[in-house]
């Protein structure tokens, strides 16, 4: 099968195609034959050798699948020859989704939403299990709540937005003024241009936070939410807070990490046949052209997801 490996650390050109032996599924797993394959900004990270002790060189990148089962291993029952299928897989160890074929975990997967064509489906996984992990797991966010999303027109931001309206809350994002009318369509209540306002000065009171940013931006969201507010953030490198920081001003902080689930996709995926989560792709790449990928990725601002094509 052909596959995209990388045999150091480095920048997008580590990124190179190979034939490899296509995997054999073992107890409890499935074959996927792989229709698209998500590119999510921790792709990049480990890439470059930034988050042991996730997978070291050499490696197959990706997580985020969709595609059709081939063969199926022995004790799982869930699924078919020939079922369409979605999920965050086996994270974060190696899964390998920049391939033709990739081996899964059954219970990491779901049934792929008839609503989603393959390439938005292969791009939901794990934005759409960030976004849903932190708003419904972590913050329990309920009707009425008031829910500030920065960075809101991103691969998670997007969704979150989304997920924060179908669970009835009134929706800030922050986002550059282009980005406004396409958040708006998917549901955001107020739009703030972080290039020209302080959201800080405007944003608040909220009861949720949802932080993909990180640095300077944590300690300025605790100026926004009400007493005893959550603030929630998806990164983890350099989150600009502590828990214990924002106990002292009477906050709460949390960081999500976010788990391979079959279950929470199965919840994404009804939100989807539903019409109330949709999935933008900006860019569909052939999967020879990863390293392209990866070098738009760190180059241009991120609108929606970027998905490879094998």
């Amino acid at each position: 099968m052909f596959a995209i490996t990388q045999r150091s650390f480095g920048g997008p050109e580590v990124l190179v195609g190979t034939e490899l032996e296509r995997p054999r599924p073992g107890r409890g797993e499935v074959l996927i034959r792989v229709r698209a394959a998500g590119v999510n900004p921790v792709d990049l990270a480990v890439r470059a050798g930034y988050f042991p002790p996730f997978p070291e060189p050499p490696s197959v990148l990706g997580w985020d699948v969709a595609g059709t089962v081939e063969e199926i291993g022995e004790g799982v029952s869930r699924f078919a020859v020939g079922d369409e299928v979605f999920g965050l897989a086996s994270f974060p160890a190696e899964a390998g989704a920049y391939a033709e074929y990739m081996t899964a975990p059954a219970g990491d997967l779901a049934p792929k939403p008839q609503a989603l064509s393959m390439a938005e489906a292969g791009g939901l996984p794990l934005a759409g299990l960030t976004a849903w992990q932190s708003l419904v797991d972590i913050a329990g966010v309920q009707p009425g709540q008031r829910v500030l999303i920065h960075a809101a027109a991103g691969g998670v931001g997007h969704l979150a937005v989304q997920i924060a309206k179908v669970r009835g809350a009134h929706v800030i994002a922050t986002a550059r003024e282009a980005n406004h009318p396409f958040l708006k369509d998917l549901g955001a209540d107020e739009l703030i241009d972080y290039t020209v306002a302080d959201f800080a000065a405007t944003a608040g009171p909220v009861d949720v936070v949802f932080d993909l940013v990180g640095g300077e931006y944590a300690p300025r969201s605790l100026r926004v939410l009400r007493p005893g507010g959550l603030l929630v953030t998806a990164i983890g490198h350099n989150p600009g807070l502590t828990a214990d920081e924002a106990e002292r001003h009477g906050m709460r902080f949390e960081t999500v990490s976010v788990k391979a689930s079959g279950a929470d996709m199965v919840s994404l995926g009804v939100l989807a046949e539903a019409g109330s989560l949709r999935v933008h792709v900006e860019r569909e790449l052939p999967l020879a052209e990863a390293a392209k990928a990866h070098t738009l990725a760190e180059t241009e601002s991120a609108k929606g997801k970027t998905v490879l094509i094998p």
